[in-house]
């Protein structure tokens, strides 16, 4: 293969509005330091990145 991303499908990334994201960051802001979901929401950040490299 010569490194390009030929046949391969990128995931759709969904776009959130300006204020969705304030919402979920107000909300993320109330959650215990340690909470699990946080580090997952982190793992999300980062796939959608990814997805957003693929196309």
């Amino acid at each position: 293969m010569d490194g390009s991303n030929a046949g391969v499908l990128c995931p759709p990334v969904m776009p959130y509005s300006a204020t969705d994201q304030a919402r979920a960051a107000a909300e993320v802001a109330t959650l215990p330091e340690g909470t699990v979901v946080i580090r997952m929401l982190s793992d999300y950040a980062v796939m959608r990145e990814q997805a957003r490299a693929c196309r």
